[in-house]
């Protein structure tokens, strides 16, 4: 096995048991059922290297950069900037290019967020409210949340009686949530920021 391939082993080994091979005997089991070691460098990520955190900084802030403009600011041939560029795509580290929408111009001027409380934690409640979050379009972020809250929603609105309603006539009619708790964004300091590489 060469070198590159024990390392992918040691680590495909730990992410699927928690903990590297402790003896010989684990680690030929392991190589026994793992039928094809390739597959194998194919689960290991490779890691990321400055120009590829450079690249990842640039798309960030603009998606549109051509593979020369890439090439011209790391300092690299365009083949190169588009070879790492593609692969961080397919190890999804790029997951996808979207466009950037402004809110005011389409007629949404109040973002909020909204804390929501279940009723109660079961599955089907949890099950619900995900589709209930899904299907509203209104609500464009959610996250669960450690604390008080179960969950924590971006919206936006177009005005305060269009946020009245969706709390009123969508989130408080739904029969897994008990309360809600809303704030109104009154200022954005700042939007969508990169995240750190």
């Amino acid at each position: 096995m060469e070198p590159r391939g024990v390392t992918a082993f040691f680590y495909v080994y730990a992410h699927r048991y928690g903990h590297f091979p402790q003896n010989s005997i684990e680690f030929w089991i392991f190589l026994r059922v793992s039928r094809n070691i390739k597959t194998i460098h194919t689960k290991v990520t490779q890691m990321l290297d400055e120009t590829d955190t450079r690249l990842l900084a640039a798309l960030q802030k603009d998606a549109q950069l051509t593979s020369n403009q890439l090439g011209d600011m790391l300092h690299m041939s365009a083949s190169q900037a588009g070879r790492r560029r593609q692969r961080l795509e397919t190890e999804g580290y790029i997951r996808n290019y979207v466009a950037r929408l402004d809110a005011g111009k389409l007629g949404l001027s109040v973002q909020g967020f909204i804390q929501v409380h279940l009723a109660s934690h079961g599955v089907e409640n949890a099950r619900g409210f995900a589709r209930l979050v899904e299907t509203t379009p209104a609500i464009t972020d959610a996250w669960t949340m450690t604390g008080d809250a179960d969950y924590l929603l971006r919206v936006y609105c177009v005005d305060l009686p269009d946020l009245n309603r969706l709390i009123q006539e969508v989130l408080l009619m739904h029969p897994a949530v008990a309360r809600v708790h809303s704030q109104i964004a009154m200022d954005r300091l700042k939007t969508d920021g990169p995240l750190p590489t």
